[in-house]
């Protein structure tokens, strides 16, 4: 209640935010746990204002935040290194001033931060450096200044801050680095003294003929292997625990399972085509009818996390005019969206049809 009174929500999205509510896992914009802890807040695009609550950090079961794309000003709250098990942090695209809070290093969980377009000043906190568990940070266009950490083991991007990317042609302005290997230099005296030097180079020549060989080995029983077993990578979860996923109650299908759905995405079954890719009616082995969202460039490099946080974000969105997804597939090449199958064709279908809509029907909410 906190956050909601330090915010101004034009279109009402927070109105069921009731004080005198018990169970506020019913709420819009909250996903909770099976055991009815609050573990994601997600109001994005919603044109909010205001402040951001420093009693934010009193929900220390949260997971997930995503407030971006709204109007929100104000300073970041020093409170955020209070959630130990946040994952997400998404303010990006919304008016955030004053500097980022170093207490965001204590946050040992979180994986994913977007600070960008934002209008955050000053240094960006040198124990950044030490947030090795990022796989992505997006601190791009603010007023940023230096000296710049050197991050470690993540995708990060700081292009937009004239005081450190003027050009974006400047050394560390974004990229992916790895962590250094380290050697030891006992190997480099492990050989005795002495043998004969043709003794060397045989055993140097023997060791490297097997490490190929074990390679050429290795990488022909990877191409079998996944051959045999469409593999599908998503939050880590195993494929034996495929029924729900914490993250909105999201069922995981099969890649197998929506192939035979669509009879293996036919040209027949499509009922709707956009820039994202095609939409195919399905029918589940339960008889359950579905539409699956094949999404183009499902192998693009990076494309794992972007997926993950659009997932995320279309799992918290609950609105009665809004189509709740279901579930969701996703292989090494391939990323799909399942919803409920709406019989009566697309929203620009019926605004289209003859004979035409009157004003007050189009208004009356989904058919």
């Amino acid at each position: 209640m906190g956050i909601k009174a330090s915010l101004e929500d034009p279109h009402g999205v927070l109105d069921n935010w009731d004080s005198d509510a018990v169970d506020p896992c019913s709420w819009t914009m909250v996903t909770c746990s099976a055991d009815k802890l609050v573990i994601g807040l997600g109001t994005p695009s919603q044109n909010l204002s205001g402040n951001l609550s420093p009693s934010i950090g009193n929900l220390t079961n949260l997971q997930i935040v995503l407030l971006q794309n709204n109007n929100i000003s104000g300073s970041i709250p020093t409170e955020l290194g209070r959630l130990p098990k946040l994952q997400t942090l998404d303010l990006s695209n919304n008016f955030f001033t004053g500097e980022i809070p170093s207490s965001l290093a204590h946050l040992k969980s979180l994986q994913y931060l977007r600070l960008n377009n934002n209008s955050l000043s000053r240094s960006i906190p040198l124990s950044f450096a030490n947030m090795t568990q990022l796989a992505f940070m997006d601190l791009s266009f603010n007023n940023l200044s230096g000296p710049v950490p050197k991050f470690l083991a993540k995708t990060f991007n700081l292009l937009g801050n004239p005081m450190i990317c003027a050009t974006g042609t400047e050394q560390d302005c974004n990229g992916t680095t790895a962590m250094p290997l380290s050697y030891s230099n006992d190997a480099q005296n492990s050989q005795p003294s002495g043998r004969p030097k043709d003794h060397k180079l045989a055993l140097a020549f023997g060791t490297s003929l097997g490490c190929i060989c074990l390679l050429i080995l290795g990488f022909g029983f990877l191409l079998w292997w996944r051959q045999r077993h469409n593999q599908q990578i998503f939050f880590d979860i195993s494929e034996q625990y495929r029924e729900e996923v914490c993250l909105g109650n999201l069922r995981r299908f099969q890649y197998r399972e929506l192939q035979n759905a669509t009879n293996n995405f036919s040209s027949k079954n499509i009922v709707g085509k956009g820039g994202f890719g095609n939409v195919y009616k399905g029918y589940l082995q339960d008889g359950t009818v579905v539409a699956v969202k094949r999404l183009k460039d499902g192998d693009a490099i990076g494309g794992e996390i972007q997926f993950q946080t659009e997932v995320e974000m279309i799992s918290l969105a609950v609105h009665r005019n809004l189509l709740r997804l279901y579930g969701f597939c996703m292989t090494s090449n391939e990323r799909l969206l399942v919803y409920p199958y709406m019989s009566n064709g697309s929203v620009a279908y019926r605004l289209k049809a003859k004979p035409a809509l009157d004003w007050a029907m189009e208004l009356s909410g989904p058919r």
